[in-house]
């Protein structure tokens, strides 16, 4: 017959396992923080969105988004809200799916929270032979005189096209290519000369990618006037 004693040294032996045991799921949950910390999620400080790309009107590309971590991880984003900043040049659906509506050069923004990231997409004419700018000669003042230009793309079977916004314009001279500033993204170019000296010949070329791919190029001839 279990006599009280041996009951109360039952109950004590039964509360010391239990004390023991509590104490050692302390110890090892110390020597795990301790030794790890507590589990963080890592937070998304920037993300790089892509590619920036050329297509043709009608013509489709998948944006994605490539997120970095204060840990220095990097992961693809799936939960990414896209927008356009120009939907009459380029419009977005909400998987990322670019499509060229007319020809111009359009931002993509992607983000997810605070953080965000873009892209530029340039939406091209399709069936071009060819460029030309105008006028392809013209006298500039020098120490800040200006003339403007543009570049038209022949179309096979269409009207020409001004093309001047989402030409690429570059100027070259017998000096250290610091003499003239360009304008880009704008109908007209407009060249201003800076330091040029009088008599100079400087050489304006525009460069269009169409939506075949292929880059057509165009120049045109400036001298530097008193």
């Amino acid at each position: 017959m279990q006599t009280a004693n041996g009951f109360g040294n039952m109950v004590n032996h039964k509360k010391k396992a239990q004390i023991v045991g509590a104490i050692a799921t302390l110890l090892l949950f110390a020597t795990v923080v301790g030794c790890n910390g507590f589990f963080v999620n890592p937070v998304l400080t920037s993300m790089t969105v892509g590619p920036s790309a050329t297509i043709n009107q009608g013509g489709t590309v998948q944006e994605s988004a490539v997120g970095t971590y204060n840990d220095g991880s990097m992961a693809s984003l799936s939960d990414v809200q896209w927008s356009s900043e120009d939907a009459g040049v380029a419009t977005i659906s909400a998987s990322g799916l670019v499509t060229g509506v007319s020809t111009g050069n359009a931002t993509i923004t992607g983000a997810s929270g605070t953080v965000s990231g873009t892209a530029t997409i340039t939406v091209a004419l399709q069936n071009v032979t060819g460029i030309k700018v105008s006028p392809t000669s013209r006298s500039i003042k020098a120490n800040g005189g200006t003339g403007t230009f543009t570049a038209t793309a022949t179309i096979s079977g269409g009207a020409p096209v001004d093309v001047s916004a989402t030409a690429t314009w570059s100027a070259s001279d017998v000096n250290s290519g610091n003499d003239v500033t360009l304008t880009q993204g704008v109908t007209p170019e407009t060249v201003t000369v800076n330091n040029a000296t009088v008599g100079e010949i400087i050489t304006l070329t525009a460069s269009y990618q169409s939506g075949s791919g292929v880059t057509y190029v165009a120049n045109a001839t400036i001298t530097v006037i008193q």
